[in-house]
C-alpha cells in the first residue's frame, strides 16, 4: 500500500486529443460512470484504503489488468473471449476511453471496468496478489534517451505491478520499439518476474491493435514478451 502522504506524481502524456464526436460524448456521459471503479483517485480515497477487486465485478472471479488500452480493441476482445474473468482497463487518454466505450456497447460485454486515469493510482489501492494476468500493449515508447525514465518498464511502475500480481501470474508486453524490448528485458526480471518467452510470434489469443497495424505499415516489427510473476 502507498502512504497517504506520498507526494503527487508527475504524469507525462496526453489526456485529451482532437474534439470528441457527439456519439463519444454520449458514451462518456451515459456509460463511463457505471463502468468506473470507485475509490481509486486521491480525491476519492485520500487515505489510500485498499479496494476489493471482487466487489467491482460482484463475485470472486479472477481479475486481469490492461495498462494503457489505447482504443480498446484488445481489451474488448479479451473480455469477449473470457466472460468468466473481470478485466480492468486503465487509460488516461479520454479519446481512447470514449472509443472503448463505443466498442463495449457494440460487443455487449459486461465483464469490464474502466479506470480513466493513471494506472499507478489503481495499483496503489489494489490488494497484494489480486491480479491474475496483466497486459502492456504498445506503450508510449518515449524514444528520447532522457525520457526513458517515463516508460512503464521502470521500477516506479513495475514494483507496484509485481506487488498486485499473484505468484505465477502472466505479464504480457507487446511493442515495436527495439530499445523498449531492451529495457523491458533488463527491468522486468529485476522487479520479480521470470521471462517465459519472447519473439515475433504473437500469443494464440492475440488481437492486432490499431497501433500495431500502424507499426507494420511503417515497417516496424512487433515483438511479444511473456513474463511470469515469481
Amino acid at each position: 500500500m502507498t502512504s497517504p502522504d506520498q507526494p503527487r506524481r508527475n504524469f507525462y502524456g496526453r489526456i485529451r486529443g482532437k474534439t470528441l464526436r457527439a456519439s463519444q460524448k454520449t458514451y462518456l456521459n451515459e456509460d463511463l460512470g457505471a463502468l468506473q471503479p470507485s475509490d481509486i483517485t486521491r480525491e476519492e480515497n485520500p487515505d489510500r484504503r485498499p479496494i476489493d477487486p471482487a466487489a467491482i465485478f460482484g463475485d470472486a472471479r479472477d481479475v486481469w489488468l490492461e495498462v494503457g488500452f489505447g482504443g480498446g480493441e484488445h481489451l474488448v476482445h479479451m473480455a469477449a473471449r473470457n466472460p468468466d474473468v473481470g478485466i480492468i482497463g486503465c487509460e488516461p487518454f479520454i479519446n481512447g476511453v470514449a472509443m472503448l466505450l463505443g466498442k463495449i456497447r457494440d460487443a455487449g460485454v459486461t465483464n469490464l471496468s474502466v479506470h480513466p486515469g493513471d494506472a499507478r493510482d489503481l495499483m496503489d489501492v489494489l490488494p497484494d496478489a489480486s491480479i491474475a494476468k496483466a497486459f502492456l500493449n504498445y506503450p508510449d515508447p518515449w524514444p528520447k534517451k532522457r525520457h526513458h525514465r517515463r516508460r512503464f518498464v521502470t521500477p516506479e511502475h513495475l514494483l507496484p505491478l509485481a506487488r498486485v500480481m499473484k505468484p505465477g501470474a502472466e505479464f504480457r508486453v507487446a511493442t515495436d520499439i527495439r530499445d523498449y524490448v531492451r529495457q523491458t528485458l533488463k527491468e522486468v526480471p529485476k522487479a520479480g518476474f521470470d521471462l517465459v518467452g519472447q519473439g515475433a510470434e504473437p500469443w494464440e489469443d492475440w488481437l492486432s491493435t490499431r497501433y500495431e497495424q500502424k507499426a507494420l505499415r511503417e515497417g516496424r516489427e512487433p515483438h511479444y514478451l511473456t513474463f511470469r510473476r515469481r
